[in-house]
C-alpha cells in the first residue's frame, strides 16, 4: 500500500487574465495537511475551493509560492513529470461521477491502470481489490445506466483508488446524491482515511460532510478565515 503524503502551500497566489484584468484567485495561501489527515474545505462559490484543489494535483501551477506533496515541490516538475507523478499519486472523486457510460464498472476502473506498464491479471486483481472495497464487485459486469448514482459515485471511488494514491481530492462527492446515499459515500471516504491512511482533501457545501472531516477550513475570496480550522469529528 502507498504510503500517504502531506500536502503544503506556502504563500500561495493564483491569478487569471480575465478581460484584461488580473483576477486573484488565491491570495498568499498557506496551508499544511499532514499525512493521513482529511480535511474540509468550505467556502462561496468562487472562493478558489477548486482551484486549490487543481494546485495540490498538479492540474494548474501558481502564479507564486510553492505546492509541496510529500515534501517534494511540484513546480520543479515538467508537465509530463506532472502528469506522471499525478496518475501515481492522486485520486480524484467529482461531484458528476464521469463514468463511461459504454463500460462497464469493471472496465472503467480499469482505466487509469492502462496509463502503467502491468499484465493484464495484475489489473484484474487491483480492479477486483478497488470494487471490493466499495461493496460493488457483484455490479463488475453493469453498464453506468443500470446502476444507482450512490452506486456509480461507488464505482468512480474504486477507479479513484485502484492506483493506490497517497492523496484523495474529492470535489462535492455527495453534491448529486440523496441523503442515504450522500451517508453511505461518507462512510467510505472515512474508512479509506481511517484505515487505508489515505490524505483526503474534500470540498463540500455540506455542514454534514464537511463534519466527517479531522478538520474543517473556511476559504473565502481565496484566503483561509481566521479562526475557520477547529476541527469535526
Amino acid at each position: 500500500m502507498a504510503d500517504a503524503l502531506s500536502i503544503e502551500l506556502r504563500g500561495v497566489t493564483k491569478e487569471y487574465l480575465a478581460g484584461g484584468a488580473r483576477a486573484r484567485v488565491l491570495d498568499r495561501l498557506d496551508l499544511t495537511v499532514a499525512a493521513g489527515e482529511m480535511v474540509a474545505l468550505m467556502g462561496p462559490s468562487g472562493s478558489g475551493k477548486s482551484t486549490l484543489l487543481n494546485l495540490v494535483a498538479g492540474l494548474d501551477r501558481p502564479t507564486s509560492g510553492t505546492v509541496l506533496a510529500g515534501g517534494r515541490p511540484l513546480e520543479g516538475l515538467t508537465d509530463d513529470q506532472l502528469s506522471a507523478w499525478r496518475s501515481r499519486n492522486v485520486g480524484f472523486i467529482f461531484q458528476r461521477y464521469h463514468l463511461l457510460s459504454v463500460l462497464t464498472a469493471e472496465q472503467n476502473v480499469e482505466v487509469p491502470l492502462l496509463l502503467f506498464k502491468l499484465p493484464g491479471e495484475e489489473r484484474r486483481r487491483r480492479v477486483r481489490t478497488a470494487l471490493e472495497l466499495v461493496g460493488l464487485l457483484d455490479r463488475a459486469r453493469h453498464y453506468p445506466r443500470q446502476l444507482s448514482g450512490g452506486q456509480e459515485q461507488r464505482v468512480a471511488i474504486a477507479r479513484a483508488i485502484v492506483t493506490d494514491p497517497g492523496v484523495l481530492l474529492a470535489d462535492e462527492p455527495t453534491g448529486n446524491l440523496d441523503g442515504t446515499s450522500a451517508g453511505e459515500i461518507l462512510d467510505l471516504v472515512g474508512l479509506l482515511n481511517r484505515q487505508l491512511g489515505k490524505t483526503v482533501v474534500m470540498v463540500t457545501h455540506d455542514p454534514a460532510a464537511a463534519a466527517r472531516a479531522g478538520r474543517l477550513l473556511y476559504l473565502n475570496k481565496g484566503v483561509l478565515a481566521p479562526g475557520a480550522t477547529a476541527g469535526g469529528t
